[in-house]
């Protein structure tokens, strides 16, 4: 009887004694953002991303600013008898590997408890914000980083509202159409706005539509009328292929930059030129 109680509390002894190495495991799901490494000896303790959702950096002089697109939330901890790095040096790691790809540093606030420090990467058209925060004299430390982009819009307009454009104006916009930066393959994700497009030429037999793809104007102007010429087309072959639109009725046209419809200046804008437009023939 003494030796099952003395089993029975090694067993619990064990459990116990598992538990805080089970606990230096990275989260399930956890992992590294493509950006960057961790810090050596570090493992995830929490972790989440979504697909759209807002955060406010600390921007150049301190001053706020909100981002808005992929947020990915990264907490990491050192395992046991790790020598813990100062704030700074977890913090100057940072800035050092952004800068090393092109990237700045907008803002640090570093000392010897913790701290944090923004820092901020623009390639081409993507725009992303990272924030790492450092607390506990470097034992533990939280990435926050941003891909900055504008919201896939989900709700789509109505094939009413498209004719109701079009018997006043002539044209429509058409938003819910996606590509990829710099391609002309419609995604997946287009399939609702297509159909309403289809749902648009199915109820009245005599339209005939000119399809015109659009671009933001980064890039040369004679590279982005190929691309919305290509994505115009893309379109055309998209709703014949797989809507059953008769091709004697589309037309496309690729019509580049040439005609904004908000400023180039800003994120925002470009994602509302970036667009397909119905053009009654």
């Amino acid at each position: 009887m003494r030796m099952l109680k003395f089993l029975g509390l090694a067993v619990v002894l064990a459990v116990f004694t598992a538990a805080p190495l089970l606990a230096q495991e990275d989260q399930e799901g956890g992992k590294d953002h493509p950006l960057f490494t961790r810090m050596p000896g570090y493992f995830i303790e929490n972790y989440s991303q979504k697909d759209f959702d807002s955060f406010q950096f600390e921007g150049k002089d301190g001053k706020p600013v909100t981002v808005e697109g992929r947020k990915t939330q990264i907490g990491y901890r050192p395992k046991e008898r790790v020598t813990v790095p100062s704030p700074l040096q977890i913090g100057r790691n940072y800035q050092n590997a952004i800068t090393k790809i092109g990237g700045v540093v907008l803002f640090q606030d570093l000392s010897s408890g913790g701290g944090m420090t923004t820092l901020k990467l623009v390639r081409g058209t993507e725009e992303i914000w990272a924030k790492i925060r450092i607390g506990d004299s470097g034992n533990n430390y939280n990435v926050v980083i941003v891909e900055k982009a504008g919201m896939q819009q989900e709700v789509v307009a109505s094939a009413d509202a498209w004719k109701a454009d079009i018997s006043a104006t002539g044209h429509a916009i058409v938003y819910g159409i996606y590509f990829d930066t710099g391609k002309a393959e419609v995604k997946r994700e287009s399939q609702a706005a297509l159909q309403e497009v289809a749902k648009l030429l199915s109820r009245d037999p005599n339209l005939k539509l000119l399809v015109v793809g659009h671009t933001d104007s980064v890039g040369q102007l004679e590279a982005n009328m190929k691309l919305s010429q290509a994505r115009a087309e893309a379109v055309v072959q998209a709703l014949i292929k797989s809507h059953g639109v008769a091709a004697s009725r589309l037309k496309a046209q690729g019509a580049g930059p040439i005609a904004p419809v908000a400023t180039n200046r800003t994120e925002e804008g470009r994602a509302k030129n970036r667009r397909v437009e119905l053009v009654e023939q």
